[in-house]
């Protein structure tokens, strides 16, 4: 079933079908958004010592994925990133890019220091473009509070639409790669993976199941469901790669998950191994 699902849902950028029809009513990816946060300047200080820790946090309008985060930059009003991200594109008319830079605590929660947003359609496809924008306490255009300087952020974003099919140059004899497979075309792509469901899962200590995905050191992870030995998630999952994954694996990994303090926080339930390329 897992191979089964994975074949399906393995989408080649540059085979994409884009219907002329509504793009948001099939919800497939039309391209990929490249974003680089660089630095942000003039953040206002949050902490009693005059400074602030602060991290960006990224989410594209439209996905249910986790929002990117950048790293921290500790004692910092003017950090610099320079941190690299992508998105799945899936309507660039309506999708917007959410920014929201927070002050790092490590007790308790991280207050926000300013939101911004960018709307996709403002690129040129292709064209990578470099702005600074305000940080803001609402999106709200009107709302007041947004008179008061709480610094300004400064990006680089691309937005790359899939191309049409190209043929793959002819692979060396002495290549040590596995060939792909004929007719998949160059480049990297995006591979979607649902988990649906489980069967008699078994649990030595306790049965909070959930599903663990590994492909080329990215981890996802299911939400565990609660004392179930036949769970169902039914959770999708997006793995951009880079290249054909010809030589790639997917490691699915069945794990209970423990409640509270309990002694026994995690248990192994069985793995699989799926080779993409056999899919």
């Amino acid at each position: 079933m897992i191979k089964e699902q994975v074949a399906n849902l393995y989408l080649w950028p540059k085979t994409l079908e884009v219907p002329i029809l509504d793009q948001r009513a099939t919800h497939k990816p039309v391209g990929m958004l490249h974003v680089k946060v660089v630095k942000a300047t003039d953040l206002k200080k949050k902490d009693m010592m005059g400074k602030s820790d602060p991290y960006v946090k990224l989410k594209l309008t439209g996905e249910k994925l986790p929002s990117k985060k950048t790293t921290v930059k500790l004692s910092n009003l003017n950090p610099e990133w320079n941190e690299e991200f992508n998105f799945v594109v899936k309507d660039p008319e309506s999708q917007v890019l959410e920014l929201s830079v927070y002050d790092w605590e490590k007790v308790g929660s991280h207050e926000r220091m300013g939101i911004q947003a960018y709307h996709l359609k403002e690129l040129t496809p292709s064209e990578t473009k470099s702005f600074t924008l305000n940080l803001l306490k609402t999106i709200d255009p009107n709302d007041p509070q947004n008179l008061k300087p709480r610094g300004q952020i400064t990006l680089e974003m691309t937005y790359n639409p899939f191309k049409e099919d190209e043929n793959l140059p002819a692979d060396e004899e002495d290549s040590v790669v596995e060939k792909a497979p004929e007719g998949t075309p160059a480049g990297g792509g995006l591979l979607v993976v649902r988990v649906i469901e489980a069967e008699d899962v078994e649990g030595k200590h306790h049965t909070n199941p959930y599903v663990r995905l590994l492909l080329k050191g990215e981890e996802r992870k299911t939400k565990p469901i609660k004392k179930n030995r036949d769970p169902r998630w039914d959770q999708e999952f997006e793995f951009m790669l880079e290249d054909p994954p010809v030589n790639d694996k997917i490691h699915v990994e069945v794990m209970s998950k423990g409640s509270g303090l309990a002694l026994h926080s995690r248990v192994f339930g069985g793995k699989i191994l799926v080779v993409i390329r056999q899919i």
